[in-house]
């Protein structure tokens, strides 16, 4: 990264250390007008105190762990519904079918008749149900 790009025109050229304690302002997009407000709320003058904010240190925190975290039991079984309920929808969509150079279908594929499937809802949901009170248990 060129953090010519992030920095006034003021600013360009100068040193890491030297931008450190440059005043908030001096990043690119921060008006004085916001530097005033950053040191009345929070008494932040230089980049360096608004980097070692407390505040900032934990929303980049949250944010990178919540890049990194896992689906929920529930949100896994509603990926699971959408993904079956789009192949049932779209089959042609399989990359074996389309790298095959299948074209159309000749035969309309199996449906199961939604009145009485509903693609398996409620094994579904009792599946969930049984995972969230296992995972309740082990904490």
């Amino acid at each position: 990264m060129n953090i010519d790009t992030v920095v006034d025109k003021e600013y360009l050229g100068l040193g890491f250390r030297e931008l450190a304690d440059a005043p908030t302002s001096a990043l690119r997009g921060l008006s004085a007008k916001d530097a005033k407000a950053l040191a009345q709320a929070f008494n932040v003058h230089t980049v360096r105190e608004l980097a070692n904010l407390e505040f900032v240190k934990w929303a980049a925190a949250i944010t990178t762990l919540a890049d990194q975290e896992q689906a929920t039991p529930q949100e896994q079984a509603k990926e699971t519904l959408l993904d079956s309920g789009v192949e049932m929808t779209f089959p042609a969509s399989d990359p074996v079918s389309v790298d095959a150079g299948i074209t159309r279908i000749e035969v309309a594929p199996e449906t199961v008749d939604a009145h009485d499937d509903h693609q398996h809802a409620t094994k579904v949901a009792q599946s969930t149900a049984k995972g969230l009170k296992e995972e309740a248990g082990a904490h």
